[in-house]
């Protein structure tokens, strides 16, 4: 679980955008740059090396 004071302050590094904690995944999603940044031990690595590119049908699913 992230602290909801601390997803609220954080942005995603490319687009400056907020970002959509996924749980199941322990990822933090931004819909405007379509990267997911993950949670590793408790602590959201937001850096654009680690994160990955959102899938189009991850996108279609979101727009759905």
């Amino acid at each position: 679980m992230i602290d909801k004071k601390l997803l609220s302050i954080l942005v995603c590094p490319v687009s400056k955008a907020e970002l959509e904690y996924q749980p199941e995944k322990q990822e933090l999603v931004c819909w405007a740059s379509g990267l997911a940044y993950p949670i590793r031990d408790g602590i959201p690595v937001m850096l654009e090396s680690e994160a990955r590119q959102l899938t189009s049908e991850e996108k279609a699913q979101r727009n759905s």
